[in-house]
């Protein structure tokens, strides 16, 4: 991906959920339940032109991820017609 504009949603140990860019300091955003954290990190990576957004689980395991447009999804949808 030219574009390498990732963040990933992680568990706070705290609580609640963190926005972070690969390997920042400080998160992009916190939020209270994982759903709204991987909402505004759709909207953070989209601002900047989209790329992908990495779900983690409470394990701290990669459980999903998204590609938010115009990103370069590597696992396109296949054309079903």
């Amino acid at each position: 991906m030219s574009n390498d504009n990732r963040r990933h949603v992680v568990p706070n140990q705290d609580g609640g959920w963190d926005v972070r860019a690969p390997g920042a300091q400080r998160s992009s955003a916190h939020t209270d339940t994982q759903a709204d954290a991987v909402c505004r990190a759709g909207e953070i990576v989209g601002n900047a032109g989209g790329g992908e957004v990495v779900i983690h689980g409470r394990d701290g395991r990669i459980r999903d991820s998204d590609t938010i447009a115009p990103g370069n999804d590597p696992n396109p949808p296949r054309d079903t017609k």
